[in-house]
């Protein structure tokens, strides 16, 4: 798993890079906010959904959570991994760090 910075998230979201977004919180977060593109997939539900939401393990793949004291995205980003994707990034900071930069989430912030 290879980390990906807020900085270098945003430049290929700008640039129109494929990139698959994996919020790996539980669905009542995700619903509150997420970012622009991210589907949902709680950590203790990637061995089972991702092989349905997931299904090109060549894809480039950025999973994140709330923030960096949240282990949830380093734990669903090393179950892709044992699961055999190829291309998996840990946005490590989070959500958090992505409002604190003033950039888009879809969803209202309550």
């Amino acid at each position: 798993m290879r980390l990906i910075t807020r900085e270098e998230l945003r430049d290929k979201l700008i640039m129109g890079d494929v990139v698959t977004l994996v919020e790996a919180l539980p669905e009542k977060y995700w619903r509150d906010s997420h970012l622009p593109g991210a589907i949902q997939m709680d950590y203790t539900e990637i061995a089972d959904r991702a092989h349905k939401f997931l299904p090109d393990k060549e894809a480039k793949i950025v999973v994140y959570c709330a923030s960096t004291e949240c282990q949830n995205s380093s734990k669903a980003a090393r179950t892709l991994e044992g699961l055999g994707y190829k291309n998996v990034h840990e946005y490590a900071e989070g959500k958090q760090h992505w409002l604190e930069a003033g950039l888009p989430v879809v969803g209202s912030i309550n």
